[in-house]
């Protein structure tokens, strides 16, 4: 398929589109450049294609630039960085096989030092002037990011305006968090190839966000300060270390090396419920602190990842990011209270993954009813999500620190839970299922409700004398209750 602007430039750089350098000069100001490797070149190069050297030379002399892409390396406020920028004003931005020399460079250079990966993309897709040869440099792209994945190593990605093709599908998609400029344009088909009547607003960073595809839209002037915090969060004293990659501890069953993420204090009533029906009843209060206090009180600093990167998005039932708890990085999965949507737990799947691969400790809040079930639900494949997400909590090999602040609500709320390493607020409830749906599958009136969730033994203290969580957690300064 041919993507995008990739011939000659296409129209040019428009007044508002970043250069490569002018997007470097958005994160640092203390930019060096890698050496990058030499390759003979045929005539019009490997297709001779008539007028290419000329198009390139055209190229070089409009942008300063001898490549669509600059590689090197620079701090970000503080926190070092290997950054790849394309130059859209070279060709489109688009990928050759010097291109793809220069990108292997650069991620080869970040493994060998240690260092996450920034791209700054602005790229049509693959050059037409080198045919399926500069198409297979994505396998060469795609090849190196799971080297630097397998390394334990963070990628970021931030879109520039236009970020389409092949770079979209690989340097872009295919990174671990994914930002991008205002007014971007973002899909895998450029303008010159998409259908006639497509609608152009699908094809924008804004509905990428809204499809689960791109974490956030941040402002130029915004840009180093927020991914500053991602790196520092991404790669600080916490991080760095990969247990896939440990080989001194072959058996993945043996305890992670990182300490787990404290305990959150109780926010809400301290006092343990007389009932079951009063335990229900508490969880549900609007009263009680929801799982955003209980964030805001923990976490110093954070950053969220949004969208499950499957076209769905699950903003009022899951937040997920990371941030800093007493100058350590944790991740954290929390549910707001609702019916969790199945977007909502393959975001958090992603979050225990990459977290996992980071070695970056997780926190994870239980505050939901139930997983949602309507049809719309069930077409997006609620039960493979939740399968999923019980999947990443069972194979991760970082600690998991489970609080659950609310409403447990059967599977949709235990497999957000950590076997073993679960603790409950004294204005929770765990149960296999609702007291009203259990009375009526048990053929019950409502007026046994009450009755069914005391026999459910749903309790706080309950769940402790069970063995299903460890124990009550209280308010700053009061002791944890077994």
């Amino acid at each position: 398929m041919t993507e995008g602007r990739a011939h000659d430039g296409g129209p040019g750089r428009g007044p508002d589109r970043l250069s490569a350098r002018g997007a470097i000069a958005l994160l640092t100001d203390d930019f060096a450049e890698l050496p990058y490797p030499a390759r003979d070149s045929a005539p019009d190069g490997p297709l001779a294609w008539h007028g290419y050297d000329a198009s390139r030379a055209r190229a070089a002399e409009r942008t300063g630039e001898e490549e669509s892409v600059v590689c090197g390396t620079a701090a970000v406020d503080g926190t070092r960085a290997v950054l790849i920028a394309f130059e859209f004003g070279f060709l489109g931005g688009s990928l050759g096989e010097r291109t793809g020399d220069r990108l292997e460079t650069a991620y080869a250079y970040a493994r060998a030092h240690r260092l996450p990966v920034v791209a700054l993309v602005a790229t049509g897709g693959s050059r037409m002037q080198e045919g399926m040869l500069a198409l297979t440099q994505l396998q060469r792209v795609a090849r190196q990011s799971v080297l630097t994945r397998e390394a334990g190593l963070p990628q970021l990605s931030v879109l520039r305006d236009p970020t389409t093709g092949g770079g979209w599908a690989t340097l872009g998609a295919g990174a671990d968090v994914t930002l991008a400029l205002p007014g971007a344009q973002v899909g895998f088909a450029g303008s010159r190839v998409r259908p006639p009547d497509a609608d152009p607003a699908a094809y924008t960073a804004r509905a990428q966000v809204a499809a689960g595809s791109v974490d956030a839209v941040v402002p130029p002037e915004e840009l180093r300060q927020t991914l500053a915090l991602w790196l520092r969060l991404l790669s600080g004293p916490t991080t760095g270390h990969s247990p896939a990659a440990d080989d001194r501890r072959p058996d993945p069953a043996l305890p992670p090396e990182q300490p787990a993420a404290p305990l959150p204090f109780a926010l809400g009533a301290q006092e343990l419920p007389r009932t079951g029906w009063d335990a229900v009843q508490r969880a549900r209060s609007s009263r009680r602190p929801r799982a955003e206090a209980y964030l805001a009180a923990y976490f110093t600093h954070r950053v969220a990842l949004s969208g499950d990167r499957c076209g769905g998005t699950d903003p009022d039932g899951m937040l997920c990011g990371f941030g800093e708890h007493e100058g350590r990085t944790v991740a954290y999965a929390a549910q707001t209270g609702t019916a969790t949507r199945p977007a909502g737990f393959r975001t958090a799947a992603r979050l225990i993954r990459l977290a996992d691969r980071l070695g970056i400790p997780v926190l994870t809040l239980v505050d939901t009813p139930g997983a949602a079930n309507d049809a719309e639900a069930e077409r997006q494949g609620v039960g493979a999500a939740i399968a999923d997400l019980f999947g990443a909590v069972a194979a991760a090999r970082v600690p998991i620190t489970t609080l659950l602040i609310g409403e447990g609500g059967s599977g949709g709320a235990l497999a957000l839970a950590a076997p073993g390493n679960t603790w409950a607020t004294p204005d929770s409830y765990f149960s296999v299922i609702g007291p009203e749906m259990a009375a009526a599958i048990l053929k019950r009136g409502t007026g046994e409700v009450e009755s069914t969730a005391d026999e459910l033994r749903i309790r706080p203290q309950d769940l402790v004398a069970l063995g299903v969580v460890r124990g009550v957690v209280g308010a700053p300064g009061g002791s944890t209750r077994p």
